[in-house]
Parts: C-alpha cells; sequence; structure tokens
C-alpha cells in the first residue's frame, strides 16, 4: 500500500513537471500575451518605470563562456560560444580583438568540417531554417560601408565580403542578419538569456587554417574598432557599452570574456593610437631583467603601423628586427651554452631541461601612460618537439603586409585581465588569475554583479529536466515493479 503511495505521489509530480516543461520539451508552445497596463490608464512615472527596467535589460553586462588556450605547443586559440537563430542554434567561434567581421560556416560550404576541436560538433547556418535570418542586400547602408557592394547593384543582389587575416587564410561569403543569443548579467554569476540583431558574414569558402582541421571551428567572432563589429552593432542599439574585457587562462585554458564595465580589478590604462583600425598602443621601452635595451624610442614606431597592436586571435609575439635580435640576444646570454636549432624554418629553439623562470629572465614591455606588461619566461617559452622554442617571433621576416610590426597575441596577454574600453579610447591590463572572477557593474542601477570563468569542452552537456526526467523514471520504475527475491 504505501509503495503505491509513493508510486502515486512521483507520477503527479512526473506529470507536473512534463505540464510545465511542455512548451520547452516540444519546442513551441502557446503564450498568452497581455498588455501591461490593460485595463488600467497608465501613469507617466508608470510607464517611466516600464522604460527603466527595460533599460537596465538593455545596458546589462554580458558573459561569453569561453574555451581553448593559447598555448602555441596546443590548439593556439581561445572560442566562445554564442546562440544564432530562432530557434537558436549553438556556434563556437574564436575571439578575435584584430578583426571585425563576425562569419560562420554556411550551408554552402561542402568543404567545411562537421567535428572541430576536441570533436566539438560543428554546425552549418542555413539562413532558411531560421525564422529570423534574412540576407542583407548589397544596397544595404551595411554593405556600403564596408565596400561590399557591387557595382550596378539592386535589391536582389546579396552583400558579399572577403576577410583576409594576417596568416594568409580568408574566408569568402556573403552577409546575413540574425538574432544572436547571449548571456546577459543578472546576478551574482547568474545570467539571462537576452539577444540582438547582428549583421554577419555567412562563409561558403574558407582556407588555411579556418579550413577542415582537427582543430577547426564554426567561424570567427570579430570584437575589432569597427562599425561592422557585432560589439559595435549592439552598443549603436543600446543593448550592450563599447567596452569589454577578457582573461585568457593560459595555465587551465578557458578563462573570462565579458562586455561591460569593469570595476574590479582595477586597471591601469593606455591611450589608444587614433586612426588605426586595430588596438593600437604606444610601446615605450622593452626591458629585460633588470635592463633595457639600448632602443631609441623612434625605434617603436618604424613601419606604416603606429605602435603595438594588441591581438586575441594572433597566438605569438611579433617584435620588429631591431627589437628582435637585442631581445633575444639579451635573453640568451642568461644561457650562454646552448646549443640552439631552428624548427619548421620559424622556431628558435634548443635543449634545456631546468626551471625556464629560474634560468631566464622576465621581459617586461613598457607603454604610454607607464604603463607595462611583464611576461614570464614560462609564457614566452614553450616546449616543442622534445625543445623549448622561443615564443618572441622576428616581424621583420614576415610577409609585406607584417613586416616589421609590432604584434602583441596570446603569448604575452594569456594570465592578465585585458580591458578595452572603447567609450574613453583606452586599453590597460593588470596580472590576474583568469580561473576566478571579475565585477561588472551595471551603468544605470550601480549595482555591481560577479562574473565568473569558463572553459568550454565537448563533454556531453545534458539538460537538468532530462536528468530529472531520467531519474524520476527510473524510481517509478523501482516502486512500481519491484525486483522479484
Amino acid at each position: 500500500m504505501e509503495s503505491r503511495f509513493y508510486s502515486l505521489l512521483l507520477l503527479l509530480l512526473l506529470l507536473d513537471f512534463l505540464t510545465l516543461n511542455r512548451a520547452d520539451l516540444n519546442g513551441a508552445g502557446v503564450i498568452k500575451v497581455n498588455y501591461k497596463f490593460a485595463g488600467a490608464d497608465p501613469t507617466l512615472s508608470a510607464l517611466r518605470a516600464h522604460d527603466d527596467v527595460r533599460h537596465l535589460s538593455i545596458s546589462a553586462g554580458v558573459d561569453l563562456p569561453l574555451g581553448g588556450t593559447g598555448r602555441p605547443d596546443a590548439v593556439g586559440l581561445y572560442y566562445a560560444r554564442v546562440g544564432i537563430g530562432t530557434p537558436a542554434k549553438d556556434y563556437y567561434v574564436q575571439v578575435d580583438t584584430g578583426s571585425d567581421i563576425t562569419w560562420v560556416n554556411c550551408i554552402q560550404c561542402h568543404q567545411c568540417p562537421r567535428r572541430g576541436y576536441h570533436d566539438i560538433e560543428l554546425t552549418l547556418y542555413n539562413p532558411k531554417e531560421s525564422l529570423t535570418g534574412k540576407l542583407v542586400p548589397c544596397n544595404h547602408g551595411f554593405c556600403k560601408e564596408i565596400g561590399g557592394g557591387l557595382s550596378g547593384c539592386n535589391a536582389n543582389t546579396s552583400c558579399l565580403y572577403t576577410e583576409v587575416y594576417g596568416d594568409g587564410s580568408y574566408s569568402m561569403g556573403y552577409f546575413v542578419e540574425d538574432i544572436v543569443q547571449y548571456d546577459r548579467v543578472s546576478g551574482d554569476l547568474e545570467t539571462k538569456s537576452a539577444n540582438g540583431s547582428v549583421i554577419f558574414g555567412c562563409g561558403v569558402r574558407q582556407s588555411g587554417d579556418l579550413g577542415p582541421s582537427d582543430d577547426a571551428l564554426d567561424g570567427i567572432l570579430g570584437f575589432g574598432k569597427s562599425n561592422s563589429s557585432m560589439l559595435s552593432q549592439l552598443a549603436s542599439s543600446g543593448r550592450v557599452k563599447k567596452m569589454f574585457a577578457h582573461c585568457l587562462d593560459g595555465v587551465n585554458g578557458g578563462g573570462i570574456f565579458a562586455i561591460g564595465h569593469v570595476v574590479q580589478p582595477q586597471v591601469n590604462t593606455t591611450p589608444l593610437v587614433q586612426d588605426q583600425p586595430h588596438y593600437n598602443v604606444n610601446m615605450t621601452a622593452v626591458q629585460v631583467g633588470h635592463d633595457y635595451l639600448n632602443l631609441t624610442v623612434d625605434l617603436y614606431t618604424i613601419g606604416d603601423q603606429k605602435g603595438a597592436i594588441i591581438d586575441s586571435g594572433t597566438t605569438l609575439a611579433y617584435l620588429p628586427e631591431v627589437i628582435y635580435d637585442p631581445l633575444v640576444e639579451k635573453i640568451l646570454s642568461w644561457q650562454p651554452d646552448l646549443k640552439l636549432q631552428t624548427l619548421h624554418d620559424q622556431y628558435t629553439c634548443f635543449d634545456y631541461s631546468g626551471s625556464v623562470d629560474d634560468g631566464f629572465p622576465p621581459v617586461t614591455l613598457h607603454f604610454e601612460n607607464s604603463l607595462t606588461l611583464m611576461v614570464y619566461p614560462h609564457e614566452y617559452l614553450f616546449p616543442f618537439e622534445d625543445l623549448m622554442c622561443i615564443g618572441w617571433q622576428n616581424s621583420g621576416m614576415e610577409s609585406q603586409e607584417k613586416k616589421n610590426i609590432t604584434l602583441l597575441g596570446d603569448l604575452v596577454l594569456a594570465n592578465k585581465l585585458v580591458l578595452y574600453d572603447l567609450e574613453n579610447q583606452t586599453i590597460g591590463w593588470t596580472e590576474y588569475n583568469c580561473s576566478s572572477s571579475i565585477e561588472l557593474k551595471d551603468e544605470i542601477t550601480g549595482s555591481v554583479h560577479l562574473v565568473g570563468a569558463h572553459s568550454l569542452s565537448s563533454g556531453c552537456s545534458f539538460n537538468l529536466r532530462y536528468i530529472f526526467l531520467l531519474v524520476m523514471m527510473a524510481l517509478l520504475h523501482g516502486l512500481i515493479f519491484p525486483p522479484i527475491l
């Protein structure tokens, strides 16, 4: 009798659970919509209060879950997960502050991989399968601004794009507009789903590392400075501030990526160089251990690029030859008996079995406004083919586009909170534990919330409701059909 009672109770709980979640389980549902002020004469104060609540949801911070690692001996990239379309599908995209356009592999891409980094299941975007997806014509204002229109274009012609990256790889396709889902910060380590309409690329052909490989992803999330970036598009609609930060965990992988005003930890900043397409800052000196390299200030501004480029989409760090040569010479002087080898025509390597932090000096980069960036030996040296290799690269040996530029990638950015403030045209950083959390301020309410670290993986991610369903079914089966002894 007691067994039947518990069976009935569990059955009722199960039915109640399924009823509450029917819309989610079936992917559809009927929602009764009422005007909030129906049957009443709304006062101005009530409408203002309603708007204030709406503005809070629009202006709150955004938490983007991160995965991957910046180590050159591993995959050498960080990626985030975003939802695109209606209904939303998850896409895993490389986070790149060095480019502007966001794009994902499209249904027309026959060579695009279906599985990638850590066996992540990749998804080809199909605008016809999204209720909110639509093509962007070449006479659209967005297309005209980026120069994607064709001569004699009309409303029936798609806006095309070609995005070429520093390593020579490229993505080609056409622009679409759709809803992008993201996690809005709603409390300490808590988020709620939010969305905004964004124009992004539908990639039909990729080359180089962007094509099929074991480390492939769905695309690239461009967080550059221009109006075509996802950040700028969301900011122009009032959904976010043009401020974001990342903390790339070089030890455990993943880290923190948040849009909004970071108030803790506090970060010293340096001005962005104006009239530059990337996040450029003025570097003023290089220090190896306690010694400064004997270089004049004008050597830090050689070439067409002004200042050093901060780029999360780059793995290593590239320096002009006039800086690279004395830097590497000074580093190696700490171990004068090393026998150097060149691997794959690009890495300077050597055999070393001791502690690199004990045997080599830290390198400190100095910037305008007394901002410094310290890079430890375990960050600029990495294991490769049973040797230790130097992560600093000579940009004087690069192609014309990258020749003698200063480009600072994940090698120096890892294990630091990097803050990009486009509202005030500054950038800054501080050493930080990227497995911990930061504090994000809501600009309207003044409230401060914690945003924690993430480490995305390809492991199974059962929805909790389905786990609950399976447990309930197992319990019911055991009570209704007890084992025969």
